[in-house]
């Protein structure tokens, strides 16, 4: 599932708009938010994907730490678990504090 970061509703992983208030969810779904704000952020070196224990075999593969050019999109293409794409992003940071 999508979380919209506009109006917080959720959508199918499928849906490229919120079904609650029409947002562009490859915009303005809460992953893809995060995900531009790591990248435009100078303090975030690398970004990690993690995914849950019992993820589909696609998450699973790009579970790991990328450089901020090469952060893959979120939800997985491809997802095959029940409940959808639970992956999510975390940064690392180059200092914690300024």
């Amino acid at each position: 599932m999508q979380t919209c970061h506009q109006c917080n509703a959720q959508s199918p992983d499928s849906a490229t708009n919120c079904i609650n208030c029409g947002a562009d969810l490859k915009e303005f779904s809460a992953s893809a938010v995060a995900r531009k704000e790591f990248l435009a952020n100078d303090r975030v070196k690398l970004v990690r994907v993690l995914v849950a224990d019992d993820s589909c075999p696609a998450c699973q593969a790009i579970e790991g730490t990328y450089e901020k050019d090469a952060v893959p999109i979120l939800p997985v293409e491809g997802c095959s678990h029940e409940t959808g794409c639970r992956c999510f992003y975390q940064p690392y940071l180059t200092t914690i504090y300024p």
